[in-house]
């Protein structure tokens, strides 16, 4: 049987398609105003593009802080059992999940069998997020997707005491100011996510191996100071970003 996965986080909307353990694909959308609209977009477009029909999936599952918008979902999880579902789906081995996103982070820490043991969120305040990076991006006018490969030139990363995004932000304009070069900004506001996240892990518990899925995987910065912080190494899969919607067709498949 086909399965969906649907999951709508605040800043991108993914989909994923399942078949008997094997992944038929994934697709990606910015989620936009209109979150139900970003669903069934992006769900269509991975339809076409596998060369599938919507009577061709058996079962549907959303996630994410959107999940209720997918009307035409079967069933909605939370992402945190979504992404431990992908997660051991993907890597059975793993103990520990370090998921950013674009306005929340979780640790969470899984079982010999990829069940949730336990888990941290934060999503009270966007720092050490994605949205956080974007704020921290225009501030020092570079592409974020520059983000991770400037900071790893840095031998002296800046200190940004502040994780509150508006005072971050302000630190890091002063930090302009004084002249201080931008790769060593960088690493500092990547230090600053790596010392937040790790605050988390310590009340969840650190077991490896560790995986980090999330949009903010792809930037190698900051999963370089994540490892650094926490002396680990960190598992990035290229699927980190889709890993949610992956943990939602495989929960779809058990339905």
């Amino acid at each position: 049987m086909i399965t969906a996965g649907i999951d709508i986080g605040s800043i991108t909307a993914k989909a994923a398609l399942v078949e008997n353990g094997k992944i038929l694909g994934a697709k990606v959308t910015f989620t936009g105003y209109n979150a139900e609209a970003a669903g069934r977009k992006v769900y269509e477009e991975l339809l076409a593009a596998s060369g599938l029909t919507a009577s061709s999936v058996g079962k549907i599952v959303s996630t994410g802080y959107g999940r209720n918008s997918v009307k035409f979902a079967d069933r909605t999880f939370t992402e945190i059992m979504a992404h431990a579902a992908g997660a051991n789906f993907l890597k059975p081995e793993v103990r520990t999940i370090i998921d950013i996103g674009g306005q929340d982070s979780k640790a969470i820490a899984l079982d010999e069998r990829g069940k949730v043991k336990n888990f941290v969120m934060n999503d009270k305040c966007a720092a050490g997020t994605g949205r956080f990076l974007e704020v921290m991006a225009r501030a020092l006018e570079v592409d974020l997707d520059e983000f991770g490969a400037m900071s790893l030139r840095s031998e002296a990363p800046s200190k940004i005491s502040s994780l509150c995004t508006v005072f971050a932000e302000s630190e890091v304009i002063s930090l302009i100011a004084r002249g201080e070069q931008r790769f060593d900004i960088i690493a500092g506001i990547h230090e600053s996510i790596a010392a937040r996240v790790s605050s988390m892990i310590a009340r969840v518990g650190l077991t490896e191996p560790v995986m980090i899925t999330g949009g903010v995987a792809r930037n190698a910065g900051v999963v370089a100071a994540l490892e650094k912080k926490l002396g680990v190494k960190i598992a990035v899969l290229s699927s980190a970003q889709v890993n949610g919607a992956i943990g939602a067709a495989v929960l779809a498949a058990s339905l």
